[in-house]
């Protein structure tokens, strides 16, 4: 009995003990520790080069649905510039796991909550990496259509985090979708670390597409009549067609025809899109 006893708390005793320092087990643990915090150094460090090496949006595709991956395993990148103010917006999308990103991007400016309520949340935490799950918890990302693109992705938790500038003022967002449990406080720390290096070859890519695309800048402000211009600056101001149609003195339906030539003029959906786009290719200079 006093034999059975003894070794059942001996096997307890066993069994809880902490690794003591400099045994087999701590250093196996230590060495084990030490070569994966080595590989996520070197890891960190290959994606900060590969960064410099993006000048165009198809490397910037190549860096982050590859090499980054390693980092920040992500089914979705929608990379939002942030023009004036208040913003505007401009999406992209990047991915590897659907064959029509651009979907996403168009559907995440559609829903016009979407992009200020990611931008609020990244605000009130101070700037720092937001993790968030989009679902009916949270109804103002989990009720349009770019939540259901996100859940027909398998891909509803969101890691959100920016750049801004001196004044407080967002100039960029990057929001990475992710399978439900996979963004972690580890994942919010390496997109901390990673901002500037995103946004700096973010910024790299529109400057290309912005030189490729000064015929259309011409073209753009050519089309645009006095009337549709200075209708363009009541939108960028905030102000609703009633408002623009008493400023100018015409009619709220003929404001409307006006908004609609405009933003088929620019090839885009909506007045958000449209005073972006203008901010883009320099046609309005607020």
């Amino acid at each position: 009995m006093t034999t059975a006893l003894t070794s059942a708390i001996t096997s307890s005793d066993t069994a809880q003990a902490p690794m003591l320092p400099g045994s087999a087990e701590a250093k196996t643990s230590d060495a084990r520790s030490a070569a994966t915090d080595f590989l996520q150094i070197e890891s960190i460090v290959l994606n900060l080069d590969a960064s410099l090496r993006v000048h165009a949006r198809a490397h910037f595709f190549s860096w982050t649905q590859g090499l980054l991956q390693s980092l920040i395993r992500h089914e979705l990148l929608i990379c939002t510039l942030c023009l004036g103010k208040p913003p505007a917006f401009r999406a992209d999308g990047f991915s590897m796991t659907t064959p029509e990103p651009n979907l996403f991007s168009d559907m995440f400016l559609r829903d016009t909550a979407v992009a200020p309520t990611l931008l609020k949340a990244w605000e009130e935490r101070r700037y720092q990496p937001v993790i968030l799950d989009v679902g009916p918890a949270n109804p103002p990302l989990g009720s349009g259509g770019f939540a259901r693109e996100l859940e027909r992705l398998g891909a509803t938790q969101l890691l959100v985090h920016g750049i801004h500038d001196a004044e407080g003022r967002a100039i960029s967002l990057f929001t990475f979708a992710c399978r439900p449990g996979s963004a972690s406080q580890r994942q919010a720390y390496l997109v901390q670390l990673l901002a500037p290096s995103l946004h700096a070859a973010w910024i790299r890519t529109q400057l290309t597409k912005r030189a490729e695309t000064t015929g259309d800048k011409a073209a753009g402000g050519n089309v645009l009549t006095v009337r549709e211009m200075d209708i363009l600056k009541w939108i960028y101001l905030g102000k609703s067609n009633f408002e623009i149609g008493a400023i100018l003195k015409i009619s709220p339906l003929t404001v409307k025809n006006h908004v609609q030539k405009i933003l088929r003029k620019l090839n885009v959906v909506n007045r958000t899109q449209a005073i972006g786009k203008s901010l883009e290719l320099r046609i309005l200079n607020p």
